[in-house]
């Protein structure tokens, strides 16, 4: 019966729907709202000013920049961590001595906190930290320098440490698409004479494609909001002038730093509205056919 079925669906969902609206819908049409006022925090907002703090938005050259940042971000991150993750999970997808170990070890950085990570880096990248510490001592002290003030690097170390933080997600990830593949397609490559290589490229790889697709859609995701890596280690200041700021670290430096509630709120609508065009965007041409081969709905 129809009120069965509906009565199942609000049982099931109805939780789920619940926690979604008050902690994201309800927070971002508030951001919304308060963004369309000049509002110190405080008491009921009354300082309308219409759609001048999205003009001061994109006019401040800092947002640009902390934006241009955040498409670097999501264009290296694909690149650097990409071809490493799917390297990797294809040589631990062989039978090798100490293979889940490795596993572990790999996947370790994914669940340390980001505060803990952050603090670590910063140690040791400080001028008189370990990296600097150990160039000296093995004989090439010139290449020493500042890894988080110069702005020449600044950006390439924060790299560095998103790769090294991430990478474990990102293979697992591809491990468990390589183990999802039959054995049956590999065993008629190899009496086919395929190399362990060629089943790879013409096999794994191709079959792999739905979650390097669906992972890449995470690390874009993860990478327009990056935070608290650059927060901790940068700060709300020196992010800017290291050339490592994120529109997350702006919208926190303009908006609660500074007692700009009005103008914090704006950013976060305009950073939510990037996130959720792009996510569209991908969505519609990237993961489409990987979502409508998921639907079984009407198949005979």
């Amino acid at each position: 019966m129809p009120w069965r079925r509906w009565a199942e669906i609000a049982l099931l969902a109805g939780p789920g729907v619940v926690v979604f609206v008050t902690f994201v819908i309800v927070p971002v049409l508030m951001a919304g709202y308060y963004g369309f006022f000049e509002w110190s925090g405080y008491g009921v907002p009354t300082e309308f000013v219409g759609l001048r703090n999205y003009e001061l938005i994109f006019t401040d050259g800092a947002f640009l920049e902390a934006m241009w940042h955040n498409g670097f971000i999501v264009v290296m991150s694909l690149i650097l961590q990409g071809p490493v993750a799917i390297g990797i999970a294809l040589l631990l997808n062989r039978k090798m001595r100490g293979r889940s170990l490795i596993r572990v070890l790999i996947f370790v950085p994914y669940v340390i906190s980001e505060v803990i990570v952050a603090i670590g880096f910063s140690l040791m990248l400080h001028p008189t930290g370990a990296v600097n510490d150990v160039l000296g001592r093995i004989g090439l002290g010139g290449v020493a320098m500042d890894w988080l003030a110069d702005s020449d690097v600044a950006i390439w170390s924060l790299m560095l440490i998103l790769v090294w933080k991430y990478i474990g997600f990102a293979v697992i990830l591809m491990l468990a698409g390589l183990q999802g593949i039959p054995d049956e397609l590999r065993e008629a490559a190899a009496i086919d004479g395929a190399s362990y290589w060629q089943t790879q490229w013409h096999i794994a790889l191709p079959l792999l494609g739905p979650t390097i697709r669906i992972w890449a859609f995470l690390s874009i995701i993860g990478s327009l909001q990056v935070f608290d890596l650059v927060y901790v280690i940068w700060g709300q200041y020196v992010a800017d002038t290291a050339g490592t700021s994120t529109m997350a670290t702006y919208m926190v430096a303009n908006g609660r730093i500074s007692g700009e509630y009005g103008y914090g709120s704006a950013v976060a609508v305009v950073i939510f509205v990037i996130s959720l065009v792009i996510a569209l965007i991908y969505q519609r041409y990237v993961l489409r056919r990987d979502t409508e081969g998921a639907l079984t709905e009407g198949v005979a």
